[in-house]
């Protein structure tokens, strides 16, 4: 039976998880989701420590990671990600409600693979993240070694 890779979506709205998490189970994606609720918890959660350090090895598939966000924010986790060997792989894709220039040169200096706008429309919303999804997830081939299961 095949593996299906880890999302790790790391977001501290309550509804955003909530519409992406529907999203994800209307396009019926087999992938496991792992839902973060700031900076701090996914680097824990990437680096295996505190109370993710039991967690089953393996790196997620892709990271969908807010830009404004409590303890860490998003900038800073693309930071240290795009920084370490061991991470700087894994695709980053920026879903934030930010539509500031600066936000999005600064995520692109520091490595992230796609800046997407969260749209105010409940459904282009859910297309949009559907759309994410399948292409990261399903379709994008990461280099060899780069993602373990």
């Amino acid at each position: 039976m095949p593996s299906f890779k880890r999302i790790l979506l790391v977001e501290d709205s309550d509804n955003d998880v909530e519409l992406t998490l529907a999203a994800l189970e209307e396009y019926h994606l087999g992938n496991e989701i792992v839902v973060l609720r700031d900076g701090a918890e996914a680097l824990d959660y990437l680096y295996q420590r505190g109370e993710h350090a039991g967690r089953p090895d393996g790196l997620p598939v892709v990271v969908f990671l807010d830009l404004k966000m409590p303890k860490v924010d998003g900038l800073e986790v693309l930071r240290q990600m795009k920084a370490d060997p061991n991470l700087s792989q894994i695709p980053v894709v920026m879903l934030t409600s930010s539509t500031q220039e600066q936000d999005l040169v600064r995520s692109y200096e520091f490595g992230a693979n796609a800046y997407v706008v969260k749209p105010v429309n409940f459904q282009q919303f859910v297309d949009s993240v559907k759309q994410l999804a399948f292409f990261w997830a399903i379709i994008n081939e990461p280099p060899p070694g780069s993602v373990r299961p």
